[in-house]
């Protein structure tokens, strides 16, 4: 995940990429673990809910390792752009197996189609506005992440440890945040990378007591 103020140097881009390039490889391990679990019940819901939640979770640190990882000016502007969206699609992704398996049934599916409609708009937004556009985006970040909350009385009928570990995976991202934006801090970016890999992590947990 890049940050549109600050320049790394060399040793830092190197951690940021071998940070997110572990993320790629807990990802894989973590869809097939979710699927191969799934099997065991056959419940379609799961796998298209577990598919999406776990193939946003490889786009998301695949974007952000070529993106800290290649060195050519040109390659890294679009896949910067890449980065960014994909969070825009992890959100949504997370969102989706909770959704689908427990909740596709109430009100929450609206809240559901409106976090997929920005996301959307947020990938458009960062393709077609990019510099225009970062402010808003970050906002919307949060926003989305935090629009859980709306739901809270469906998510308190949910599993305590599913809840617990999503609340918990909420913090530890929003509390990343602050090392985002804590540019004079050295290897800062690395530091949210860890942050970002503790937040997804707690999220992976939640999704096996749905």
């Amino acid at each position: 995940m890049g940050n549109n103020k600050h320049t790394y140097s060399p040793l830092e881009e190197t951690a940021n990429t071998i940070t997110h390039g572990l993320g790629v490889l807990l990802s894989i391990a973590g869809l097939f673990t979710l699927l191969y679990y799934n099997n065991l019940e056959n419940d379609i819901w799961r796998t298209v809910g577990f598919s999406i939640y776990g193939s946003s979770l490889i786009l998301l640190y695949l974007s952000s390792t070529l993106y800290h990882g290649t060195k050519d000016s040109k390659l890294k502007k679009i896949f910067k752009r890449f980065d960014h969206s994909a969070i825009f699609l992890l959100i949504a992704g997370t969102y989706t197996p909770i959704v689908l398996i427990s909740m596709r049934d109430t009100w929450v599916i609206y809240l559901f189609i409106l976090i997929w409609a920005m996301t959307v708009f947020g990938i458009t937004g960062e393709f077609l506005f990019t510099q225009k556009f970062k402010h808003l985006e970050f906002i919307m970040y949060i926003a989305m992440g935090w629009m859980a909350l709306i739901a809270i009385k469906p998510l308190l009928g949910l599993p305590i440890e599913t809840f617990t570990w999503i609340i918990v995976g909420g913090v530890i991202y929003s509390i990343g945040v602050v090392f985002y934006k804590w540019d004079s801090l050295p290897y800062n970016h690395t530091i949210w990378h860890l942050f970002v890999l503790g937040g997804s992590i707690s999220h992976f947990i939640a999704m096996f007591y749905i």
